[in-house]
């Protein structure tokens, strides 16, 4: 049964690399992007060699097991192309490309994945991603060492852990199966997508409805808009959707749409490298297949890169804590020249310092007692010692507090008072002169 729907692909160069290493076919039934890497031509010929070999696959499928044996086998013949290739043209040692690939039989969409390009299903105004990156960084994501949103900057992200290659004749691909139903749209893309635009803008395009190739144009705008680093190939496939299928064959983009013109570079010398011995130093692809040791290496690394981390840290928390301290410091140095007059429980008190304090910690002394009464000040003076006066120095306090003594009420004393005595006032003897009995 062939598959009903409408699809469109779409590739780009991007805005900072020279040549297109991507690959992308839409057909009937077949649905793939390939994105290559390994020097200035190698990428172009591994993603074209990998579409080259899927792209018979375009055919009607009895059943789901039939088509996923078939890309599979597909699969393994373009590993094993990437490695003949590799000895011919010794220039083109470590090339390799990514492969995400659908094959629709019935209701069933037959899935086949390894590298860092995405497939995604976009269902009930839902984006998924459904592949998974067979990347360093997610493998970190995975073990709970990193964020999601860490690893979208990781210095690491581009470090392929699977990968068609010249170093592997029988690749490990992703095979799974799953069911589709009509309304369904599914995007294939490489990481010059889905490393630049995040996924609520890809679900907010898809959620338009407009036809594969406006659609693939918009994420495209988007890519590039963010700047597009990297290759961009997209492939957008509507099951059931009410746009026409084009007749005729596929629809083949990028690298694969002209093999023909394909750079073969002159044998050159090659850089000596960790990962390649013999490997093209021209036009750096953006990411690798490491060997298989080089993983525990990327893992120090990362820990030393980490515990860099964490020192540059402490060390700008102790910046921190030093310049905390040293401001706290000068400013508490800075209210020791001031001075103010105030009032204890009942005298005029000279304190030097400011009216604050610091939680328990006060940010004023007293300097001198004066011994001057609040009581013997008038009231609108006591009030003004009781709010305090600011004082420009020492001195400048001293003179207030003589102007406030001088204002003050004599003190004048309190007559004595004994509770025993007799209130009454005992009248004073006075002399008489006794008269003469006559």
């Amino acid at each position: 049964m062939v598959f009903e729907g409408s699809s469109a692909a779409i590739s780009h160069t991007g805005k900072v690399r020279s040549n297109n290493q991507d690959s992308g076919y839409s057909g009937a039934n077949l649905f793939v992007v390939a994105d290559g890497m390994g020097g200035h031509a190698g990428g172009d010929v591994a993603s074209t060699l990998a579409v080259t070999r899927i792209e018979p696959l375009d055919q009607a499928y009895t059943s789901t097991d039939d088509a996923q044996a078939s890309l599979q086998a597909a699969a393994t013949t373009a590993a094993a192309d990437l490695v003949r290739a590799s000895k011919e043209r010794p220039e083109l040692a470590g090339l390799g490309t990514t492969l995400s690939a659908i094959i629709m039989v019935d209701d069933y969409a037959v899935i086949g994945h390894i590298g860092d390009s995405r497939i995604y299903l976009y269902r009930d105004d839902a984006l998924t991603q459904i592949t998974t990156d067979h990347t360093f960084v997610q493998r970190l994501v995975d073990s709970g060492r990193i964020t999601l949103e860490e690893a979208r900057y990781h210095p690491r992200r581009s470090v392929l852990m699977r990968v068609l290659s010249d170093m592997d004749i029988a690749p490990d691909l992703d095979m799974f199966v799953m069911p589709t139903q009509p309304g369904d749209r599914w995007l294939l893309c490489s990481d010059g997508l889905s490393g630049v635009v995040d996924d609520p803008p890809i679900a907010k395009a898809m959620a338009l409805g407009l036809a594969p190739g406006r659609t693939a144009d918009i994420l495209l705008k988007q890519a590039l808009d963010g700047g597009a680093p990297d290759n961009v190939t997209l492939v957008i496939v509507d099951v059931g959707g009410a746009h026409p299928l084009s007749s005729g064959t596929g629809t083949v983009v990028g690298a694969a749409s002209n093999p023909a013109d394909l750079p073969v570079p002159a044998p050159r010398a090659s850089l000596t490298g960790w990962l390649h011995p013999a490997r093209q130093a021209a036009n750096e692809p953006s990411h690798f297949e490491p060997d298989s040791d080089y993983f525990e290496e990327i893992i120090e690394e990362d820990r030393r890169r980490a515990r860099r981390r964490r020192m540059a840290w402490l060390f700008a928390l102790f910046l921190a804590v030093v310049a905390l301290v040293g401001a706290g410091f000068l400013a508490y140095n800075w209210t020791q020249t001031r001075y103010f007059v105030g009032a204890d429980e009942d005298s005029v008190v000279i304190y030097r310092g400011v009216q604050q304090s610091l939680g328990p910690i006060s940010l004023s002394t007293e300097v001198h007692d004066t011994n001057i009464l609040l009581a013997d000040l008038p009231s609108y003076q006591r009030a003004a010692v009781e709010r305090t006066i600011n004082a420009r120095s020492l001195s400048d306090a001293t003179a207030i507090t003589e102007r406030l003594r001088a204002s003050a009420l004599p003190a004048i004393p309190e007559p004595e008072f004994t509770p025993d005595a007799d209130p009454t006032p005992t009248p004073t003897p006075t002399a008489t002169t006794e008269a003469p009995t006559p």
